[in-house]
């Protein structure tokens, strides 16, 4: 049967747009859905190099300006991989025009901004999703079942980090193109969105609301050089947190984020102990599961490592890649995502998390950085 075509046109050509269209390249060769994606525009700033983007990755044609992405009939959907700071304006003007959205996150600067975006696509009823992709990681989503299979039993602790090192040095510029992550006019907050907005997303899939939280947030270096205007200004976004929380079971949490941890690049890890078993997982060993169960025989008791790559349907996604025992890295877990937005536009359902599930962690992003500010517990929402 032949395949429905969706054009897709990709707004923003940097590290996550090489990483949705390796994805779009690859989804058909491995999963089945009834789509075929083509790469059919992609829109960035610089002229010279959106086109090089074009050739090198198969798109049929490139622009400089993105609403000629939105006013193309042709385009289905568009792919927002650009700095937070225009998300919205780009996805509203998306959803009135009736395109299916793919957007990176954070979905926004603040709640407001979120919630204008979600009721937008409800209203025009388009297909949507915000690109947390760590979900799709096979060991990540096989902690989810395990949980929902009540193995773990209650829920305790959550505890997650994710630590980098590349802004120590105060050589580094804040915005333009390359380090607008620094910039708070173009990312909204530091560390909090940028980092902890996966573990939070991660921690409320698998086990549930975040209810109140307490944060101290820093930042070490309080002026850099603008890199567009060449002056040296004040620094507005965080470059640490460390937050506490209650989730709604009854559980605490704790969470670490910063880009000054010496010797880290992407350390992103979570733990979870509950009162019959405990998880345990590093982006570090992506394929693996650590795992601790109680009820296993006392003289074997012990952390056991699940390496996940078995066929049959038991441990996620890994029975459309290669022979159990072989593993998969980063960029899959793209490619799982747009195989799974693909699957819900055939079935005229929406795969998460959507733009609606980001609103939740927007919240809790807007705690945090309230927290951080005042020192006091604040609720979330």
């Amino acid at each position: 049967m032949a395949k429905k075509q969706l054009n897709v046109g990709l707004i923003g050509y940097g590290f996550m747009g090489r990483t949705h269209s390796n994805a779009y390249r690859n989804v058909n060769a491995f999963f089945d859905p009834e789509y075929q994606p083509v790469l059919k525009t992609v829109c960035g700033l610089v002229e010279g190099e959106a086109k090089a983007f074009a050739d090198n990755w198969g798109y049929e044609s490139h622009c400089t300006d993105w609403r000629q992405v939105i006013d193309d009939k042709n385009i289905d959907m568009v792919d927002i991989c650009v700095p937070n700071n225009v998300h919205s304006e780009i996805a509203l003007a998306a959803a009135a025009a009736g395109k299916a959205i793919l957007c990176e996150k954070p979905l926004a600067l603040n709640v407001a901004q979120a919630e204008e975006m979600a009721k937008a696509v409800e209203d025009a009823g388009v297909a949507n999703m915000v690109s947390f992709n760590y979900r799709r990681v096979p060991a990540v989503t096989l902690a989810k079942r395990l949980i929902e299979e009540g193995r773990l039993g209650k829920i305790f602790h959550y505890r997650g980090q994710f630590l980098q090192d590349w802004t120590i040095s105060s050589n580094v510029p804040q915005g333009g193109m390359a380090t607008w992550r620094l910039d708070v006019k173009a990312a909204g907050s530091g560390v909090i969105g940028d980092l902890l907005a996966h573990s939070i997303d991660t921690a409320m899939w698998h086990n549930g609301p975040i209810t109140k939280v307490n944060a101290l947030t820093e930042t070490f270096i309080k002026e850099r050089m603008h890199a567009e205007t060449g002056k040296v200004e004040p620094v507005g976004i965080d470059d640490a947190c460390t937050f506490f929380c209650r989730f709604g079971n009854g559980s605490l949490g704790n969470f670490e984020s910063t880009r000054y941890a010496r010797g880290h690049k992407a350390l992103f890890t979570f733990e979870i102990n509950g009162e019959n078993a405990s998880i345990a997982w590093d982006l570090h060993d992506l394929h693996r599961l650590s795992w601790f169960d109680h009820n296993d025989e006392g003289k074997l008791r012990g952390w056991r490592s699940i390496h996940v790559s078995d066929h049959g349907g038991e441990q996620p996604y890994m029975e459309n890649w290669w022979v159990p025992g072989l593993q998969i890295g980063y960029a899959e877990s793209f490619v799982h995502q747009i195989a799974d937005f693909l699957e819900g536009m055939a079935k005229g359902e929406l795969a998460a998390p959507t733009f609606r599930d980001a609103v939740e962690t927007q919240k809790v992003c807007d705690a945090v950085l309230e927290s951080g500010k005042t020192g006091q517990w604040v609720d979330v929402g």
